[in-house]
């Protein structure tokens, strides 16, 4: 071989995969192992491998799930399905994702060597398609931008429209809204004064809002003007006391 291929052998059972280094690594392949496709995954995801090769039977992910993950990731990266027990969704599933081949088991190392000779192969014939095909992939039209619906733009439209209009609202509302109170209590008042007695009924109203709306007013007073009656009261006391000391018996 011209160059040194990297393959990454995934499968729980350590005497497969110290087959699959035995057979490999004497044909010139660097071979990589992992117990698991958590720990496949994570030596994916530091290193480069021209192949993967993985058991579809595992502790957690499986090896279909397993080829789907990396087929996602890295497309240009072929994988193996090694099984013994294969079925029909898995490998219906397994062809979705773009699965290379499948290696039965049980394996000999013809079929090892041969197997990962076949897929490279394969990836290298694809890698190297011809120029045009892949300048007719690149220039295949991209998809146009599906039109604005006509609704979703007039409702926009009306919520731009509402937002600009809220300060305006309010405004018109904090303007006329003690008026309309106003013009409440006169209707009311007058509706009153039609009534037997209503005028008395309308005064006493009248006096007991104006000792609510005065008493705020009456209590700010006392607050403000309380210390200097107090302070003029103290003065005025002192005042006497010292007069008082001061007159001749």
């Amino acid at each position: 071989m011209s160059a040194l291929r990297k393959v990454l052998v995934v499968d729980d059972d350590p005497v497969v995969s110290k087959s699959f280094d035995r057979v490999l690594s004497n044909k010139g392949y660097e071979v990589v192992t992992a117990q698991n496709a958590a720990e496949a995954l994570e030596r994916i995801r530091l290193s480069e491998y021209d192949m993967v090769f993985t058991d579809i039977r595992m502790p957690g992910m499986d090896g279909v799930e397993l080829a789907e993950t990396v087929k996602a990731r890295r497309p240009w990266t072929p994988v193996v399905i090694v099984t013994g027990f294969g079925t029909k969704e898995n490998e219906q599933r397994a062809k979705a994702a773009g699965v290379s081949a499948f290696l039965h088991k049980p394996l000999s190392p013809e079929m090892i060597e041969g197997c990962a000779s076949d897929t490279l192969q394969q990836a290298v014939a694809v890698a190297e398609l011809p120029a045009a095909a892949t300048a007719q992939v690149i220039a295949m039209p991209a998809e146009q931008p599906v039109a604005e619906p006509q609704v979703v733009r007039e409702s926009r439209i009306k919520n731009i429209a509402l937002f600009l209009a809220a300060p305006f609202i309010g405004l018109v509302y904090a303007m006329f809204l003690p008026l309309v109170g106003l013009g409440t209590l006169v209707w009311m008042g007058s509706k009153e004064l039609r009534k037997p007695g209503g005028t008395d009924k309308l005064l006493r109203g009248l006096k007991l809002a104006g000792k609510i709306v005065a008493a705020p007013f009456v209590g700010l007073a006392y607050v403000v003007f309380l210390p200097f009656v107090g302070l003029v009261a103290l003065t005025w006391v002192a005042a006497r006391e010292v007069r008082s000391q001061h007159r001749p018996d």
